[in-house]
C-alpha cells in the first residue's frame, strides 16, 4: 500500500494511492481517507480522487523526530576519506527542515556548498523503546524516498552537524509511504540522485540499499536504545556514495526502486 498526504481545495487529507503497475481498476487515482493513519485507526470515505488534481506534500510532518545515520555507505564514507564507525552514527534534523515533493529546496544565504544526498527512509508506527532487532518490523509503519541536503562548508567549520544539516528545507520526504515491504526487501532495492541543471541530466548517485553496513532493523533497534520512538518519528538510513552540489536553478531527483522518486527544484533564499 501506498499512503500519500495530499492537499485538495486548500484541505490535507490522507490517502492511498493506486498506479498503473498495480495493474488494478483506477490506476492513477488517490483513495482518500478519513484521519491521520499514523495516530488512529482509518477508513475509506468513498471518494477517489485523480492524482493529477491533488498536490502531494510531505507523506509525514514528524511531530517528534528525525533521526539520521552518517557513514552507513562504505564508498560514501570512503569518498570523503572516513572510516565506517562501529556503532551507526546519529544525528538530529528537526521537523522544521521537512518539505514535500516539488517544494524548493532553499539555498542558504550563509553557505556556498550545499550537496545532496539519496535516502531510504524509514517510518516509525507505534510508540517503542529498547527494540530487539528481531522484532524491528513491527515498529515500522513504511518507507519513503529522502534528500539529506547538506551544507558542507557548516560541516567543516562548525565541527559538527547541527546547522549544517538543519536549515529549514534541508529534509525533503516522499512522494509516498509505501507500507507493503519488510525490512528485508527495503534493504535491496536500488537509489539513485540525479540533478537536471541547464536542460541536461546529471547522474550523480546509483547504488542499492543493500550495500548499507547497519541494516534498518539493525538501525532501529539501536535508535531506540536511546531514544523512545514515536508516531510518525523517521530514520534517515545514510547515503551511498556519488553525492555532489546543487545550485539555485537546479531540480534533484531521489529514485529507490519499488518505492518511487522525489523531486525538488533549488532556489535562492532571496529568489
Amino acid at each position: 500500500m501506498r499512503i500519500a498526504r495530499f492537499v485538495h481545495h486548500d484541505q490535507i487529507a490522507y490517502g492511498t494511492v493506486e498506479l498503473d503497475e498495480d495493474r488494478g481498476e483506477h490506476p492513477g487515482t488517490v483513495s482518500v481517507l478519513t484521519g491521520d493513519p499514523l495516530v488512529t485507526a482509518v477508513q475509506f470515505t468513498g471518494e477517489r480522487l485523480l492524482l493529477g488534481d491533488v498536490r502531494l506534500v510531505a507523506p509525514v510532518l514528524p511531530r517528534s523526530k528525525i533521526v539520521a545515520i552518517g557513514r552507513n555507505y562504505r564508498a560514501h564514507a570512503a569518498e570523503f576519506g572516513h572510516e565506517v564507525p562501529e556503532e551507526p552514527m546519529c544525528f538530529y534534523k528537526p521537523n522544521t527542515a521537512v518539505v514535500g515533493p516539488g517544494e524548493p529546496i532553499v539555498y542558504p544565504r550563509q553557505s556556498t556548498a550545499v550537496d545532496h544526498e539519496a535516502e531510504l527512509a524509514v517510518v516509525i508506527g507505534r510508540i517503542c523503546k529498547d527494540v530487539p532487532v528481531e522484532r524491528a518490523p513491527e515498529v515500522i509503519f513504511g518507507y519513503t524516498c529522502a534528500n539529506d541536503v547538506s551544507a558542507r562548508d557548516f560541516q567543516h567549520k562548525d565541527g559538527q552537524w547541527g546547522r549544517a544539516k538543519g536549515f529549514d528545507t534541508f529534509c525533503p520526504l516522499g512522494p509516498w509511504i509505501v507500507t507493503h515491504l519488510s525490512p528485508a526487501e527495503a534493504s535491496d532495492l536500488g537509489i539513485r540522485a540525479t540533478v537536471v541543471r541547464d536542460g541536461q541530466t546529471i547522474e550523480r548517485q546509483d547504488s542499492t540499499t543493500a550495500n548499507m553496513v547497519h541494516g534498518i532493523a539493525e538501525l532501529v533497534s539501536f535508535v531506540s536504545s536511546f531514544a523512545t520512538l514515536l508516531p510518525g518519528d523517521v530514520i534517515l538510513t545514510g547515503t551511498p556514495e556519488g553525492v555532489g552540489r546543487i545550485v539555485p536553478g537546479d531540480v534533484v531527483t531521489i529514485e529507490i526502486e519499488g518505492i518511487g522518486s522525489l523531486s525538488n527544484p533549488v532556489v535562492a533564499a532571496d529568489a
